[in-house]
Parts: structure tokens; sequence; C-alpha cells
């Protein structure tokens, strides 16, 4: 039971630092991870941009319905409804709806494609080749999460906000300068700026976690299956800690 509940985590930690301390070790081999950075900017951000979009969008909406429906009345100026939602898209909604979206759908594509190139022997044929796997593997696609994931946050934001202001117009809750004007008035320029870092953390978390789950997957196509859930898992459990961490660090 101790081993169990104490000693796998914190050895499982310790796999997971010693993975990436030894593949960001080989960052001078950087020629010939470039062309896989790229491909994995395009997997991870441009191929996520579609679902992202959507559960923005839906997202801002229902917070939109909700805060009218919660803050509609005589003694509360309509403007109040921008104020609540604009602030919540950019600090939380932006950052965590799409932390979410990718932890299962990029994590997931990850700890599927490493764990199945572990189980077919292709890493060990990588490091039969004098390639270091883990820095072949684990580098590029750590780093496109690292770019590419405030990307997505900055149109996360874009269109839940257009998404929150349609919403709020068409549904006869407030116009579209009530809304911004609500909006502007409780914005703060740091609100982005904790958005854009959150993003950019989040983006670590998710692929790292993806990578470590998958680089050792083990007992054929199971075990596959089993590491491409955990890393989904996990991934969202890293990006609530990670949440109250910065949010106390940042914001307290």
């Amino acid at each position: 039971m101790f081993r169990r509940l104490v000693l796998s985590p914190l050895e499982a930690l310790g796999r997971y630092v010693v993975l990436l301390a030894r593949a960001f070790r080989t960052f001078g081999e950087w020629r010939i991870y470039r062309r896989g950075f790229f491909e994995q900017c395009v997997k991870v951000g441009i191929d996520s941009m579609p679902i992202i979009a959507l559960a923005s969008a839906f997202a801002a909406a229902v917070t939109t319905v909700q805060a009218a429906y919660q803050l509609v009345s005589p003694f509360i100026p309509k403007s109040t409804i921008g104020a609540v939602v604009g602030p919540s898209i950019i600090l939380e909604l932006g950052t965590l709806v799409s932390g979410f979206v990718l932890a299962g759908r990029v994590g997931a594509r990850i700890a599927a494609e490493l764990g199945t190139m572990r189980v077919t022997e292709q890493i060990d044929a990588l490091e039969a080749m004098g390639l270091s796997s883990s820095g072949y593997l684990v580098v590029p696609r750590v780093l496109a999460g690292l770019l590419t994931f405030p990307i997505l946050y900055i149109f996360s934001t874009v269109v839940g906000i257009t998404s929150a202001v349609l919403v709020a117009d068409l549904g006869g809750f407030l116009s579209r300068g009530e809304f911004l004007a609500g909006m502007r008035s409780f914005f703060h320029p740091f609100d982005a700026t904790f958005g854009l870092i959150k993003s950019a953390v989040f983006g670590f978390v998710i692929t790292s976690i993806s990578c470590f789950r998958g680089y050792y997957a083990q007992g054929g196509a199971e075990g596959v299956g089993r590491a491409t859930t955990e890393a989904a898992v996990l991934s969202c459990v890293g990006i609530l800690v990670a949440d109250l961490v910065l949010a106390v660090l940042l914001l307290g």
C-alpha cells in the first residue's frame, strides 16, 4: 500500500524529470529536430483551431446567458454582464477550456504516437542509429506546445469574446456597446499577460506529461491505450494544479 500510494508516484516523478533533462540536454542538435518541430506546430496548433473555436464559442455563449440570468435586474446596470463575462474569458475560460480540449486531443495523440513507437521497438531503433530518442521525440513536441498554446489562447479569447458579444446582442440581454463598455471598465492589461503565461505553462504540462506516458508505455496495444488514457487524465490534473499555483503566485 505504501509503495503504491507514495513510492510509485515519486518514482514516476523522478523518471519524468530525468526524461526531460535528458531530452533538453541534446537541444544543441536543433538541426535534427527542426523539421519535427514545424510538423508538430501544425499538428498541435493549426489542426486544433476548429475544435478550439467550437469549444470557446459555446463556453462563452453559455457563460453570457448564465450571467444575464443572474444579473439582469432594475438595480444592476446591464454593462455588468460584460464586466463579468469579458474578464472571465480572458483570465479563465480562454485557457482552461482550451487546455482541457487540447489535453484530450493533443495529449492523447502524443501519448499514442510515442506509445506505439515504444511497443513496436521504433524507439530502440532510433537509439541503435545513434540518435537520442528522448531528444528527437520529446523536444519538438514540448517546444511546439510552448509556442502554439499561447497562440491558441489568443484565438480562443477572440472567438469567445466575439461569441459572447453576439449572444448578448442577439439574445436581447444588452447591446454590443454596453457589453464592451462593461468589459473595458474591469479590464486590466495584466489579465492578458496572465492568460499568455498560463497557456504557455499548460502547453508545457500537456505535451511533457503526454510524452512521458507515451515514451514509457509497455504491454502492447493495451499498454498504449492505458498510456493514452493516463496522459489525458494526468494532463487535466496538471492543468488544474498549475492554474491554482499560478493564480496564487501572480494574482495573490
